[in-house]
């Protein structure tokens, strides 16, 4: 009997913490490159939506139709997030090339730290849509 009830507890903590990874709809929020903060454009917005194990980036301005202009897919490794870009809509140096992300999520914020293949250091964050 209490092999039983330890095994039904165990299995509703595993249900209460799965890992969803990035699945959902993320919106660019601000971040950080080389140390100078950049603000979210107030004329557009950037979302990215996540499954779990593609992203489609989309470039949203009122009153045109959103313009998907990267997509990709990604691997989570503990607080790693490995980055491919598979379509660029402008020319691309990264197209096809993994990008190592420190991420995390934390309440409803996205962060994620690294540095490009030209040395830019970014510090990212996307708020959470849906």
């Amino acid at each position: 009997m209490i092999r039983k009830a330890s095994f039904i507890i165990l299995l509703a903590l595993f249900a209460f913490t799965k890992d969803k990874g990035l699945a959902g709809k993320w919106e660019y929020s601000g971040g950080i490159y080389n140390g100078k903060p950049e603000a979210a454009s107030k004329d557009y917005q950037l979302q990215r939506q996540y499954d779990d194990a593609h992203y489609i980036a989309t470039f949203i301005e009122k009153g045109a139709e959103p313009i998907a202009y990267e997509k990709g897919y990604y691997i989570l490794k503990q607080d790693t997030c490995l980055e491919t870009q598979t379509f660029s809509a402008q020319p691309s140096k990264l197209l096809h090339i993994t990008l190592r992300y420190h991420y995390q999520i934390k309440n409803d914020t996205l962060t994620f730290n690294g540095v490009l293949p030209n040395g830019t250091i970014v510090q990212e964050y996307w708020k959470k849509v849906k």
